[in-house]
């Protein structure tokens, strides 16, 4: 029984862990839903917003005009800069850091955004021609700043890879040296092939000098096979002097015998 009991614990424990990671990870699911339909809702209602500004700013003459303009300016340099700054953070760290810089910067641009929509509202327009100047200046000094940035930018990606173009090409470079080695081993091969055949050569010529002076000694030294042919068959049997004992012998009267 009470490994049953335990057994049933264990169980008990583990469906609630499941269901606890169900939940958090429903809840999880569904914040990002949420994130994401704000952020699309945000851009939708941003894209509405400046088509508006566009309409404006050709329909609408004087000062009310020239407010949708700036308004409009603002909006498209910090896109402008935030979408290069978040494009490129991926492969240089160093644009989080601008990233951050420019969150700070877009703080005091939706305020001045926000005085700009209040001033449209306003009836009076001396309100508005007085106005105008200092907001349009405060505008240009937002966006100076966030052009420098986009541009420091864009030059930094356009010098990094002209840097890594110089770096490849050179390697490219270097590897068409290393498939090219075949030059050099047949230059190679062709000066030791050189080499070879005229060692070979001298070897040649050595062997055929030596050849030649050992048949000289050899005819001047007469061997067996070359004397078989000029020996007699008595010189062949060592006959030679017993012969010519016994001619002698045969031509020396006998003592007995009377001269003829």
């Amino acid at each position: 029984m009470d490994a049953i009991g335990a057994v049933l614990i264990l169980l008990g424990l583990f469906s609630a862990a499941v269901v606890v990671l169900v939940v958090v990870g429903a809840i999880k699911a569904t914040k990002a839903v949420v994130a994401k339909v704000e952020q699309t809702e945000v851009q939708a209602r941003r894209a509405v917003e400046n088509v508006a500004l566009k309409a404006k700013r050709y329909t609408k003459p004087g000062a009310q005009g020239e407010l949708a303009a700036v308004r409009l300016g603002l909006r498209t340099s910090l896109a402008g800069t935030r979408a290069v700054l978040a494009g490129g953070v991926g492969t240089d760290g160093q644009l989080a850091e601008s990233l951050r810089l420019l969150d700070r910067l877009d703080v005091h641009a939706a305020e001045l955004d926000a005085e700009l929509r209040m001033l449209e509202r306003e009836p009076e327009p001396t309100r508005i021609a007085a106005k105008l100047p200092e907001l349009r200046e405060r505008a240009d000094r937002i966006t100076h700043s966030a052009e420098s940035m986009r541009w420091a930018a864009q030059d930094r990606a356009h010098r990094f890879a002209a840097d890594e173009l110089g770096r490849l090409s050179a390697e490219c470079e270097s590897e068409a040296g290393a498939l090219r080695h075949w030059d050099r081993v047949d230059s190679g091969a062709s000066a030791e092939g050189g080499d070879g055949a005229g060692s070979r050569a001298a070897a040649a010529s050595t062997t055929s000098a030596a050849s030649a002076s050992a048949a000289s000694a050899a005819s001047s030294r007469p061997g067996i096979a070359a004397r078989a042919g000029r020996l007699s068959a008595e010189e062949a049997l060592n006959l030679t002097e017993p012969l010519s004992r016994l001619g002698q012998r045969l031509r020396k009267p006998h003592p007995g015998s009377s001269p003829s």
